[in-house]
């Protein structure tokens, strides 16, 4: 019997053998390499498990430290006002009433913006409100003079004062004479709130000059920043403004402000020629005929407002035998006017007869808060007596009037030292400087002008008036 067809087969049942073991080994193969991939993936999902966690971890403090943040920048909001006194000027009401008009005007400011804030940018809720106007007093005192709103410079002096002490975040800062100091600070100043988070809005008051409007519209640039930037307008602006005004808000306050430039009626008093002394002269030696009603100063009355000349009289002169050092009109009297004169030194000059150093500090100190009346004690009488805010009714003494006689001499004549007024009651040279001496210890912020410091007091000649 051949064997051969048992051999093929055995071969062949072999050969399936084979293929079932390869069989075998391919689903083994094949259930490690899943077994490795579950492995690799269940690795990956606990990792992938733990970075969501960690991150959600991480996502909740980072919005508690924005929470944080955010309550620190919600924080004492403020808006800013920064002011330029060229563009934004005080009505003459307030000017006119020197220390309350002061006060008045920054408690009315104050009111007028939060008013603004909540119908315009309600979002910002009780803010403080910064204001910073900026002025060359100097030339300010002398337009207000010149323009005859008021008589009396010492008036914006205080002016001032009560407007600085009236509220904590508001003041009126003195920039000298130096031109665009203002817009130099302004946009200085500017810069500083523009980018803190706590300033919700700056607000700019500027005159109309191309140097602001060059500034508004490189303000403009910045897409983002424009939102938190509005203008105030006091004198109405110019066409150098027309280009960029339409792309900001703009607060008016014309209960408040001015709308026009004050004009002045007279220029350089002193200077080369005197004009009549019926034009609102600071020396009140005159009495007015038929007075109209004068508003407050803190030392004496102003005729504000007056566009035209006043009639005037003048009283004769009693000279007070108590003391050589001084003149004082005590009342009018009947008769003849007695000869009257004024002193002058070798140059012309006017002297005035006053030793400021030998008046006690404190005692002069003392009379200046007492808010006496320079009209009534020193001339004798007071054109607005009904209506004047200050003191007719304190008992002098002789010591007391030389120290109110002083106290006037401090506030600088307009007529400098060719005032040839016999009576009037104001300083003609420093009282803080010595004869030779071209400055005082005040320096550039002496009320006097430069040429009434270090005048001669050797008296050689008298013009008799």
């Amino acid at each position: 019997m051949d064997s051969t067809p048992y051999l093929d087969r055995y071969h062949q049942i072999g050969a399936v053998d084979q293929q079932k073991n390869q069989l075998i080994e391919d689903l083994l193969q094949r259930v490690t390499d899943l077994e490795n991939s579950f492995q690799r993936e269940k690795l990956d999902h606990e990792r992938e498990t733990r970075f969501n966690r960690d991150i959600q971890l991480h996502e909740m403090e980072l919005m508690q430290q924005i929470s944080q943040i955010k309550t620190i920048m919600d924080r004492e909001p403020f808006v800013v006002v920064l002011l330029d006194g060229e563009g934004i000027i005080f009505k003459d009401e307030f000017l006119q009433l020197g220390e309350e008009g002061g006060r008045s005007a920054a408690k009315h400011f104050c009111t007028g913006m939060h008013t603004y804030l909540v119908n315009n940018l309600s979002s910002i809720t009780t803010p403080k409100i910064i204001v910073k106007l900026y002025l060359n007093v100097k030339g300010f005192v002398e337009t207000c003079v010149r323009s005859g709103t008021i008589s009396d410079p010492a008036t914006v002096h205080d002016f001032i004062r009560g407007f600085n002490e009236t509220m904590s975040y508001s003041e009126i800062v003195d920039i000298g004479s130096v031109k665009n100091k203002a817009n130099e600070k302004i946009q200085e100043t500017f810069q500083v709130f523009l980018y803190n988070c706590h300033c919700h809005q700056v607000f700019v008051g500027c005159a109309s000059n191309p140097e602001y409007a060059t500034f508004l519209q490189d303000t403009l640039s910045d897409g983002d920043l424009t939102g938190r930037v509005s203008l105030v307008e006091g004198i109405t602006f110019d066409k150098e403004l027309d280009a960029v005004k339409g792309s900001y808000r703009i607060a008016k306050f014309p209960e408040i402000f001015r709308s026009s430039k004050i004009a002045p009626i007279y220029v350089a008093p002193w200077k080369n020629s005197l004009p009549s002394r019926s034009l609102l002269t600071p020396s009140p030696s005159q009495q007015l005929s038929n007075p109209p009603p004068l508003s407050r100063t803190s030392t004496n009355t102003s005729a504000s407002g007056l566009g035209a000349p006043l009639s005037v009289s003048t009283p004769p002169v009693v000279k007070s035998n108590e003391s050589p050092d001084f003149q004082v009109v005590r009342s009018k009297t009947s008769g003849s006017t007695p000869v009257r004169s004024v002193e002058r030194n070798k140059y012309g000059q006017r002297v005035d007869r006053l030793d400021f150093k030998s008046i006690p500090r404190d005692d002069l100190n003392r009379l200046k808060k007492l808010k006496l009346c320079n009209y009534y004690f020193l001339l004798g009488e007071c054109p607005n007596e009904e209506n004047c805010y200050h003191d007719h009714d304190r008992k002098l003494t002789k010591q007391e009037l030389h120290i109110l006689s002083a106290i006037a001499r401090m506030t600088p004549c307009r007529f400098g030292l060719e005032c040839d007024d016999p009576e009037c009651i104001y300083g003609h040279r420093c009282p803080q400087s010595e004869p030779g001496k071209k400055t005082c210890f005040r320096g550039d912020t002496c009320r006097f002008e430069p040429v009434a410091h270090g005048i001669d007091t050797n008296i050689v000649k008298v013009t008799k008036i």
